[in-house]
């Protein structure tokens, strides 16, 4: 367990949000789900949150990092902050519908 889950997080401040566009319905054929996640999260905390909210057996966990975007609103340049991915990965047999809510 990380620093994340001994400073009593539980699984829905470790599992922010589903991700839902193009290519997450994409690799939905493939059994796998994206979700938003705390950026301090380890693979370990990410299986441990996704098992615990939705009953479900993970095969394999991705994370990666996606790094914030430079905008620019009414001539003020700002930017985005970073968000962390995860790509879960599911036993065959396991499905989690990420239209319906928690």
């Amino acid at each position: 367990m990380s620093k994340a889950n001994k400073k009593g997080k539980d699984a829905h401040d470790i599992i922010r949000a589903p991700v839902i566009t193009e290519k997450s319905t994409l690799v939905s054929e493939y059994n796998q789900v994206i979700f938003k996640v705390a950026r301090g999260a380890s693979k370990a905390d990410i299986k441990a949150a996704v098992e615990k909210l939705f009953n479900v057996k993970v095969k394999a966990v991705n994370t990666h990092v996606r790094k914030g975007k430079m905008k620019v609103f009414k001539g003020i340049r700002a930017r985005l902050s970073d968000t962390k991915r995860a790509v879960v990965t599911l036993h065959e047999g396991h499905s989690i519908d990420v239209t319906t809510g928690l």
